[in-house]
């Protein structure tokens, strides 16, 4: 059987982490690989999802210099690999990237999953290069592209955002660029033929969002969107999933502004489908945007999505028809969208059910069979 290592700095919270998750757990389920995740810290915030996962912890380290003095530790990480024997080593953020190619194997397919436009595999001029940390990802580039040839790196690209972004920023000789964009289990966020939604008032606006508590994912704008509503004289009940270091500033805004019975900070939680299934809208205020993948997870839910305009997340919202986009941050205007929604009951309905449909593309049940393809296609490719 195809033995496959996936390897990521940790399983925290986060699209990447999730995704990882997921793909391991599938690809074993559907007994496509042998699979063996790699962590570097024993933080596992997926435990629920990698139950059934063989994981190990690795404590070797990579850290690079300019100065010559780079901190090189991979002894632990090549005896798991000399031990599992795999076929393919499957990278995950760029801390992995760094161990993972450092030291490579003969006969190993070698590919990076690139979750982001990853800022140190950007190309970048002399003129562009002002601050330390612009030198330090400039070296890092020069010398992730040496290791990359080294083993004919393969990459996977999220969006075609990203995609675009490796074609710039990567030598010609290194496009082996596969897009292939983020899933989820479709089926774990479709509501129940029976389900029923709690009570929470009359004429009750219902939102929801989820996403880590940072300066990018905006919900801050959020608040100022639930004010609006508020201010029009319409009862919100809004949820926002996730956690970082920007929640107590969030729900600072929140009491400021009155929100405190309208607007809810429920942290990092397990089941994010049950608010799903108890939302009307999924509101997303993030300013870039790799993909999305929390905008599947609501549509598979049934939820039409309203969103500023990420990049990534061009390849997901079809204009009136699973969601609206909205370009610069307006609350006033992202606020008549969700009443536009809100008011017109037809168009809500079709949008909802259009949301199931066009997310059922992205299932996690087709992906890794396609990807368990493309792994088989890499081998027979490089062994040529």
């Amino acid at each position: 059987m195809l033995k496959v290592l996936h390897i990521i700095p940790s399983l925290a919270k986060g699209g990447a982490e999730r995704l990882v998750a997921d793909i391991c757990s599938n690809l074993a389920k559907q007994q496509l690989a042998e699979v063996l995740l790699v962590v570097m810290s024993k933080e596992n915030e997926y435990a629920y999802l990698t139950a059934g996962t063989s994981i190990v912890q690795c404590s070797s380290r990579v850290v690079p210099s300019i100065s010559g003095k780079s901190k090189v530790d991979i002894a632990a990480f090549m005896e798991i690999v000399k031990t599992f024997g795999p076929h393919i080593i499957h990278s995950h953020l760029f801390e992995a990237e760094l161990l993972s190619r450092w030291e490579t194997v003969d006969g190993v397919a070698y590919i990076s999953h690139c979750h982001n436009n990853i800022k140190q595999l950007k190309r970048r001029s002399p003129q562009d290069i002002k601050r330390k940390v612009d030198l330090t990802e400039a070296y890092e580039r020069q010398l992730m592209i040496k290791k990359y040839r080294k083993c004919h790196n393969h990459f996977i690209a999220i969006s075609s955002d990203t995609e675009l972004f490796l074609k710039k920023n990567l030598p010609k000789d290194l496009h082996r660029i596969m897009l292939l964009s983020n899933a989820v289990d479709v089926e774990r966020f479709k509501r129940p033929a029976d389900f029923k939604r709690e009570q929470t008032g009359h004429d009750m606006i219902r939102l929801v969002n989820t996403g880590s508590f940072v300066d990018n994912k905006n919900q801050a704008f959020l608040i100022d969107v639930a004010l609006s509503l508020k201010q029009r004289g319409y009862l919100v009940n809004f949820d926002l999933l996730g956690d970082g270091p920007n929640r107590s500033k969030i729900e600072n805004k929140i009491k400021d502004n009155g929100l405190y019975s309208s607007v809810f900070c429920h942290g990092s939680v397990d089941n994010v489908e049950e608010y799903l299934h108890n939302a009307d809208i999924y509101v997303h205020a993030a300013l870039s945007e790799a993909f999305g993948l929390v905008l599947i997870e609501a549509m598979a839910a049934g939820l039409p999505v309203i969103c500023l305009d990420g990049i990534g997340n061009r390849d997901i919202v079809e204009e009136g028809k699973n969601g609206f986009m909205i370009t610069g941050q307006d609350p006033e205007l992202f606020a008549d969208k969700i009443l536009q929604l809100h008011h017109d009951i037809k168009l809500y309905t079709e949008m909802s059910g259009y949301t199931q449909h066009f997310a059922g593309k992205y299932d996690m049940k087709q992906y890794v069979v396609r990807l368990s393809e493309y792994y088989q296609s890499l081998l027979k490719t490089d062994q040529k």
